[in-house]
């Protein structure tokens, strides 16, 4: 299915954040600061929210947590966002399982990474991405990332796996816009930029939006950028996704992971996130206000607060 303007739909929405999931001091789920940052996401433009992704801190967290992070955000959100819950491990089993969970508790679809460390090749891949889509009713959105999983979902192969009726939309982290293009041309499948310098790039050439880490502290950013390209005012997106590049280096490519930078920011700003998990650490002082900085120097350019 495609738009007026031959963009694929958009099926989980157009500025999705990809949530950090707020802990107490302790390090137990903090499932009312969860309601909170979500409330406060939603209402500044964001129209979808991943749960329990990269950013989610979805390796540390259990089956019984992401289950009740999804119930929780749900209660908090109601029918006003989209919800994608990670449910990508390197175990098809597993994956299947949570699939089934995530749907129980009341997601609108899955983020399914490609299968880590073990490396599965291409045929594998697509087996345990079938597998996964037919556990459960929900629509899915493949996760693409190869600089953690250590391995590529091939152009092909996403082509192929277009035709499974529940595999509806890509996450790409693979950096290969030739690659993205080609799938594109081919499917309807909805691409979302997964990295935040590439969103009005993925857009430009029919992307149906994003999944943002640094929206979790400028929610209101990037619907922006969106907003001004489908208003025909393109030269006012590219300014907007360009005065966004201090902050974006600083909390994606700074040397810090992004779900660190996200808690080190939101916590500065007064709003839920708490600390992370080992075996991540948190931000020391000095990367804070750095983080802090750039994201002021943000808000100045643009007059207002980003929060």
């Amino acid at each position: 299915m495609t738009t007026d303007d031959d963009r694929p739909a958009a099926p989980f929405g157009r500025t999705l954040c990809a949530m950090v999931t707020p802990f107490t001091e302790s390090g137990a789920l903090d499932l009312d600061g969860a309601r909170r940052l979500a409330e406060h996401l939603v209402s500044r433009g964001c129209d979808g929210l991943v749960l329990s992704g990269t950013t989610g801190e979805s390796p540390t967290t259990t089956d019984a947590e992401k289950a009740a992070l999804v119930t929780a955000v749900r209660e908090a959100v109601g029918d006003r966002a989209a919800l994608v819950a990670g449910v990508g491990t390197s175990d098809t089993r597993h994956t299947a399982a949570l699939a089934v969970a995530a749907e129980q508790a009341g997601a609108d679809g899955l983020l399914v990474v490609a299968p880590y460390y073990s490396r599965p090749p291409q045929d594998a891949l697509e087996a345990h991405f079938s597998e996964v889509a037919d556990a459960s009713g929900l629509p899915v959105m493949l996760y693409d990332i190869p600089g953690r999983t250590g391995t590529r979902i091939e152009p092909d192969t996403v082509v192929r796996l277009a035709a499974h009726p529940r595999i509806v939309a890509v996450k790409d982290c693979a950096y290969d816009l030739l690659g993205t293009q080609k799938v594109l041309s081919r499917t309807g499948l909805a691409y979302y930029a997964g990295c935040d310098e590439q969103v009005l790039a993925l857009y430009a050439v029919g992307a149906a939006g994003c999944v943002s880490t640094v929206a979790n502290v400028v929610p209101r950013l990037f619907r922006s950028v969106l907003d001004a390209f489908d208003a025909g005012d393109t030269g006012r997106a590219a300014l907007l996704q360009r005065g966004a590049i201090g902050l974006v280096e600083s909390m994606m490519a700074a040397g810090l992971p992004g779900t660190v930078t996200a808690k080190a920011l939101l916590g500065a700003l007064g709003l839920p996130a708490g600390p992370v998990r080992a075996p991540l650490r948190p931000a020391d002082p000095a990367a804070t206000a750095g983080l802090l900085a750039a994201y002021e120097e943000l808000a100045a350019a643009s007059g207002q607060s980003q929060a």
